[in-house]
């Protein structure tokens, strides 16, 4: 435990972070070390590039939008504190930890994780996913999924069909209200949830 607790002394606000995300020591001292295996050039710091070292997200057919997500618009490069905060939306829901709503929201709560995941459609970041990002999401998923089976036609048929089933109020796009309720018996939180530190 002596060395877990020294090894701490070189990540700054360590306390603080595990305070306002829910790992322990052990999970951010692992986390650190990806974090240090990915800056590979040691500047304290990561760059969207960074992240295509990462095998499963080259993979993933919406990786570069998962990468994205990760940086605020207008942000390139994310220091250590934000890796570790970005990556608490995956951690698997604590139900005990935010009793008595005095805390804050906890990023791994059904919310953030659901604001998380409307970041990868709303690419513009204008709080709406309109018709055409829901495309492109169709596009890489479906085609990765499923070859080059799927025409271009049916693509727009499958986006078209979640924009009428989602677009409660009719305005040809869809906001987090109506995508938080188009999701409402998803167990989002089992599906954002990563076992990456047991």
């Amino acid at each position: 435990m002596g060395s877990s607790s020294s090894s701490l002394n070189k990540i700054p606000n360590a306390q603080e972070l595990m305070q306002e995300t829910g790992f322990s020591a052990a999970h951010l001292l692992r986390l650190y070390e990806r974090f240090e295996w990915l800056d590979r050039d040691n500047r304290g710091n990561l760059s969207p590039e960074d992240f295509e070292a990462l095998g499963g997200l080259a993979m993933n057919p919406i990786g570069g939008r998962i990468i994205c997500a990760f940086f605020s618009p207008g942000q390139d490069t994310m220091d250590f504190p934000s890796f570790v905060r970005i990556l608490a939306h995956f951690r698997p829901t604590d139900r005990h930890r935010n009793k008595g709503g005095t805390q804050q929201e906890l990023p791994n709560s059904r919310n953030r994780k659901l604001k998380f995941a409307f970041q990868l459609y709303d690419m513009d970041r204008d709080g709406k996913i309109s018709r055409e990002e829901l495309l492109q999401v169709c596009i890489h998923v479906l085609r990765a999924m499923l070859g080059l089976q799927v025409t271009e036609e049916q693509l727009q048929s499958i986006a078209e069909r979640a924009i009428k089933e989602a677009d409660l109020d009719k305005d040809d796009a869809i906001s987090f209200e109506e995508f938080k309720k188009s999701l409402e018996k998803v167990n989002i939180e089992e599906k954002m949830s990563i076992g990456f530190l047991q």
